[in-house]
């Protein structure tokens, strides 16, 4: 089958470069597939789970935001934070949550409204891409 190559970069540094089965994007109108030959686009991420498929294997990372760039020769991320499942420290970002939660419900001025709500769909990425990870690796049968 054939591959193409996936860059995840963000502003700090190069987070992934391989080639891949497939990408699983959250784009701003929902997820899209990106496979091989797939044609050329570009588009905007929104935050969400970013799967990638890769020799049967499957790679879960979250990402904040930023663009996507399908090119010939490869798929670019452009992410605003990109962050794999095993990297994710779950307590902090169910305290993120807790946080983002408590601004929401409080009387807060409306700027402040929208960082915490970026906040919360920040910290609940994060947990969701943490938890698939943990079932993943959770024994079907425990002895």
């Amino acid at each position: 089958m054939p591959k193409t190559r996936l860059e995840i970069v963000t502003a700090e540094k190069l987070i992934y470069s391989e080639d891949v089965d497939m990408v699983v994007a959250p784009g701003v109108e929902g997820y899209l597939g990106i496979l091989p030959r797939h044609t050329p686009l570009m588009t905007m991420l929104n935050p969400g789970e970013l799967r990638i498929k890769k020799d049967g294997e499957e790679i879960d990372m979250a990402i904040t935001g930023g663009f996507l760039e399908v090119r010939p020769d490869k798929v670019v991320v452009l992410a605003d934070a990109a962050e794999r499942a095993e990297e994710i420290d779950i307590a902090r970002a169910e305290a993120a949550k807790r946080r983002a939660e408590e601004r929401l419900a409080g009387k807060a001025p409306e700027a402040d409204l929208a960082l915490a709500e970026a906040s919360l769909a920040r910290a609940l990425v994060r947990l969701k891409v943490a938890e698939r990870r943990r079932r993943r690796e959770r024994p079907l049968h425990p002895k």
